[in-house]
């Protein structure tokens, strides 16, 4: 089984759609007991937070989130926890929108920690 994910900072590796999560959007993610979530902010996105569970690497959420043009959206995503070879965490993602029409696969990985 991957790492947990408590504590780390995740981005998309690749911009949605407008309005959507982009590389400019991070998840602060916290974890405990087969409970995860995480609270999420940037891009079009002014605040964001999802809730679920991880049962071994595949984790099933629920997500909503407030743009800058002042809507909300909800849905569901499943996502599958992996290692990259310099450790890093990756989470492979397919999910679908229940507020609106859409769905598809994204992918988000830990920042690598920043140089000073």
């Amino acid at each position: 089984m991957a790492r947990s994910l408590d504590g780390l900072v995740l981005s998309p590796v690749a911009d949605q759609a407008p309005g959507q999560v982009g590389t400019r959007t991070r998840f602060t993610y916290r974890e405990r007991d087969g409970r995860v979530s995480a609270a999420y902010v940037g891009g079009d996105v002014v605040e964001g937070h999802l809730v679920g569970t991880r049962s071994g690497d595949e984790i099933d959420f629920r997500y909503v989130q407030l743009k800058t043009d002042g809507t909300t959206s909800s849905g569901h995503c499943v996502s599958t926890v992996s290692e990259l070879p310099d450790g890093r965490v990756r989470l492979d993602e397919t999910w679908a929108w229940e507020s609106q029409e859409g769905s598809g696969t994204s992918v988000v990985e830990e920042l690598a920690p920043q140089r000073i």
